[in-house]
């Protein structure tokens, strides 16, 4: 149904488009005229022997009398029409050939007591995009506003002459002189403001939202930010760039997994365009799969979340996509040492429509062709990324958007082993304006993950493995600009949600592997939400919000019941019920409050405080410490209920050097119950009755956030640090006493830097330093059948640490002349990732180690063998990897 939903939704969008062209060619028009005192009865039949269009109208209401004079040479109809119409309340529409005029329905004026409104669109002058986090600021009465994630503003006013300043960061701020008496539609252009060596000053109009907002535990990054970062493999990305911020946090190395506020990587909801992604990481984690020639922006929230948000406990990352440029043709792109990128965008319909396609893709498995080894020439890894978006702009009131993500993983070893995974979304959303201060977008929303194994040794050992993660959701979101110191938003969701764990089949009939797969599961999830955020005074601004939700696991499915009060294993079972498709199996109701206040010490200080609770529906089952492709995703039910946190969070914020400077401190505590853990004994993955073995319990995690932060200037970056605690208490784990999961850290600390030295030369770096993560090391070894294994002492977990983890990134960009008119710019980026060469441990491996030398095998023949010994080996992932890109625009 969804799809064909998209299919009718998509034909539609072609269709006006092609409405819009007509209109747009016909007003673009050419026409040379030559009026001199003239009536306007005179001038439109002139016009219509002059442009070949027919005009209708009833006399009744032009002023056809008035005398005027016009010459014009190869001027465009709407240009002509603009001036002929001037200062009459007469507006033109355009149909096919013929050309009606209409009188405008006047609004009334205000009076001195009544209020009006400015509304409109800020988007970027070159490309159309709409610029998220903008700011509306009216300094004679000291307000201000942000746009919307869509660019959309709302200013409520008096009657009067005003001076309305726009801004919005990299880009010039606008300052316009207005007569307010009458609500106006007023859309906003931006020019970026790029490579300046000067310093920027930012005034308090447009520099102090980070004091004066209500929103705390939360950051925005802006996709340049992202970019001019030292990049692994020279490839920038967005998960790698969050990952710096204070409060979160990451396990390993290798790994995109987002740990936030001693929260687990799967209690961060990662959207983009608003579709939820399952497993947001290439290569087993090494980069992420935003492509960041295709992301416009994104926003993570820690903490005070709003109300919109839920079905996961820790934080939200949401990413948005460029919608395309409506403005010019353009392209982008870039060769690095891992993968190349190509984009390209362009108006449909100049200023009404645009599109976007923007694609990726590793080639280390052509690099593997050039290999005279056979056994490597045959292997194949290598992921791509597919990128695409469209939008419509109808009028003032109404705008279309459709974009897509493609994006997968593939890794061959000969002809015995294969796997690949990836993820497909799409994304439909409507912008409606109702009015000037009533906001609609409605959204309807697929996300789609799966993974296949291939094993086949040419024998009777050969399999083929599918699992799949299926999303479908419908939202409605309302903001409602109610004046200027009360906005409510408020909305209604609603997804389903299709979980088919896995599904093994031999390839065939020589196979010895019996047909086997696990349950689908499914559920609907539901929520209905409503968020303020209201300035009280001056001083003090609250935001408050409510969700509820309703939670329901539905067949088909067959569920165990067992004796009450005793273990859940199979001697256990005492009743067998089976459910038909959407028959509730179990439901489950929550209510989520959120309420955040700021207090206004002064133009440059603030003090927030907050509160927010959140409920997950849906669990990873995984033993892993990471997110990997295999894991395995769970609604709530009669055995497994939804996972609740609770989390109050201080800061004070203050801004120096004119705002140029921002500066933070946060402290929080989160409390966490129904958290899920498996025996050391069960197998997560293949349990047809995953409960037997399933242990759960709470846990809680408190910290301090420090961050500084200058965005201006020649130099700018970022100096973080968090100083954090999480545990965890679960029966049967530890003995029923607290623990230290394994993404503890107890210290965490990053400087990012970035300096301008010309328009064409910048340096970069970033150096991370954490406290090493909690591991558990054996506390004996025995042997079994010549082999040694090592034992673990149960009630001691993750009692040990890793040494800490620090590392030194360097780049330095070169840029290409920037000459006017230029159609090719291109720039050079070289990294050193680790530039210090230090081999920061990624875990511990136990081995025997030949002659005490850690680089001789075991299994190689030529080594005479002195001594051997059983000991532990830090494994380390990356010592030193130089990279060179380039990326272009044309």
């Amino acid at each position: 149904m969804l799809r064909v939903t998209l299919l009718v939704a998509f034909a539609s969008m072609f269709f006006f488009s092609r409405l819009m062209a007509q209109e747009e060619d016909v007003l673009n028009t050419k026409i040379s005229i030559n009026l001199q005192n003239v009536t306007l009865k005179r001038a439109l039949k002139e016009l219509d022997k002059h442009s070949g269009f027919s005009f209708s109208y009833s006399e009744s209401i032009l002023p056809l009398g008035n005398k005027l004079s016009l010459s014009r040479e190869e001027q465009s109809l709407r240009s002509v029409l603009s001036t002929l119409l001037n200062n009459t309340e007469i507006i033109y529409r355009v149909y096919g050939n013929q050309i009606v005029l209409v009188k405008a329905q006047n609004e009334q004026r205000a009076t001195a007591n009544q209020s009006i409104t400015i509304s409109g669109y800020i988007s970027d002058m070159e490309s159309g995009e709409a610029l998220l986090g903008a700011t509306v600021y009216l300094p004679e009465q000291n307000l201000g506003v942000s746009a919307n994630v869509y660019g959309f503003y709302s200013l409520t006013i008096k009657p009067g002459k005003y001076s309305l300043q726009f801004a919005s960061l990299g880009y010039k701020s606008e300052q316009h002189h207005i007569t307010a008496d009458q609500n106006t539609v007023l859309n906003i252009t931006l020019g970026a403001d790029t490579y300046q060596l000067k310093e920027i000053i930012v005034r308090s109009s447009d520099g102090n939202v980070h004091v004066a907002d209500e929103e705390m535990s939360a950051e925005q990054l802006s996709i340049e930010e992202v970019k001019s970062s030292p990049a692994l493999l020279g490839e920038a990305d967005v998960m790698r760039t969050v990952q710096f911020l204070p409060g979160v946090q990451t396990v390993s190395e290798g790994s995109t997994g987002l740990y936030v506020r001693g929260g687990t990587w799967d209690q961060t909801l990662v959207q983009l365009d608003e579709a939820m992604i399952f497993n947001p990481s290439h290569l087993g984690g090494l980069m992420s799969i935003f492509n960041p020639d295709a992301v416009k922006g994104l926003k993570i929230y820690k903490g005070n979340m709003p109300a919109n948000f839920g079905g996961r406990l820790s934080s939200v990352l949401d990413v948005r996509m460029k919608d395309g440029n409506n403005q010019k043709f353009s392209g982008s792109g870039g060769i690095g040492t891992l993968a190349s990128r190509l984009t390209l965008e362009g108006p449909l319909v100049k200023n009404r429509s645009s599109f976007i396609v923007s694609a990726r893709r590793s080639y280390l498995d052509l690099l593997l062709q050039l290999s005279d080894d056979p056994d490597v020439k045959g292997n194949k890894v290598f992921f791509y990324d597919l990128n695409t978006k469209l939008n419509f702009t109808f009028n003032e009131k109404n705008k279309i958007f459709l974009s897509g993500y493609f994006g997968r993983d593939r890794l061959k070893l000969d002809k015995t082993f294969g796997v690949n995974w990836g993820n497909a979304t799409g994304t439909f959303r409507w912008n409606h304006v109702f009015n000037k201060r009533l906001f609609l977008n409605t959204t309807m929303l697929y996300s789609n993950f799966d993974l296949n194994y291939l094993l086949n040794d040419g024998g009777s050992n050969n399999l083929q493995w599918k699992s799949k993660l299926r999303s479908t959701a419908v939202k409605f979101d309302f903001n409602h600009y109610l004046n200027n110191r009360r906005i409510v938003d408020f909305g209604y969701h609603i997804i389903y949600h299709h979980f088919l764990p896995i599904t093994v089949t031999p390839i065939n009939e020589r196979s010895i592997i019996q047909p086997f797969s696990l349950e689908q599961n499914d559920a609907i999830e539901q929520a209905l939400y409503l968020d303020s955020d209201h300035t009280i005074s001056d001083k003090l601004s609250l935001t408050y919000g409510l969700r509820l939700t309703r939670f329901q696991n539905v067949g088909p499915g067959e569920i165990l019941q067992y004796e009450k009060d005793q273990p859940k294993t199979l001697l256990n079972v005492v009743d067998t019920l089976n459910y038909d498709k959407l028959e509730t199996i179990k439901a489950f109701h929550g209510i989520e409050p959120r309420i955040g206040l700021r207090w206004l010490w002064n133009a440059k200080t603030s003090i927030k405080a907050s509160y927010n609770r959140t409920k997950q529906y849906i669990h990873v089952l995984s033993s892993a410490a990471t997110g990997l492709p295999n894991d395995r995703w769970m609604p709530s039910g009669p055995h497994i209920k939804p996972q609740v946190s609770d989390q109050v969070a201080m800061g004070y914020f203050r801004n120096f050097m004119d705002n140029a400077i921002e500066s933070s401190v946060e402290a929080y505590y989160k409390w966490m119950s129904n958290q899920v853990d498996f025996s050391p004994e069960t197998d997560v993955l293949l349990s047809r009755y995953p409960e037997i073995g399933l242990l759960s319990g709470k846990a809680w995690s408190y910290g301090l956030e420090f961050a500084i932060h200058k965005r201006t200037g020649r130099t700018t970056g970022r100096i973080n640090y968090t100083w954090s605690k999480a545990f965890r208490r679960i029966d049967g784990i530890n003995g029923g006493r607290k623990y230290h999961p394994i993404y503890d850290r107890r210290h965490d600390a990053s400087l990012v830097v970035s300096h301008k030295l010309s328009k064409r030369v910048s340096i970069s770096a970033n150096w991370i330093f954490a406290s090493g993560r909690a591991i558990s090391l054996p506390v004996g070894k025995y042997e079994i059948g010549g082999e040694v294994v090592v034992q673990y002492d149960p009630f001691n977990r993750n009692t040990d640490r890793l040494p800490d983890y620090h590392r030194l990134d360097l780049a330095l960009e070169l840029r290409g002349k920037n000459k006017k008119n230029k159609k090719w710019n291109g720039h050079w980026n070289f990294s050193l990732y680790n530039a210090y060469f230090r081999k920061n441990p990624l875990g511990v491996r136990f081995r025997n180690v030949i002659n005490n030398d850690l680089n001789i095998s075991e299994d190689d023949p030529n080594v005479k063998v002195e001594t051997k010994e059983f000991k532990g080996v830090f494994v380390s992932l990356f010592h030193f990897v130089p990279s060179v890109s380039y990326s272009f625009k044309f």
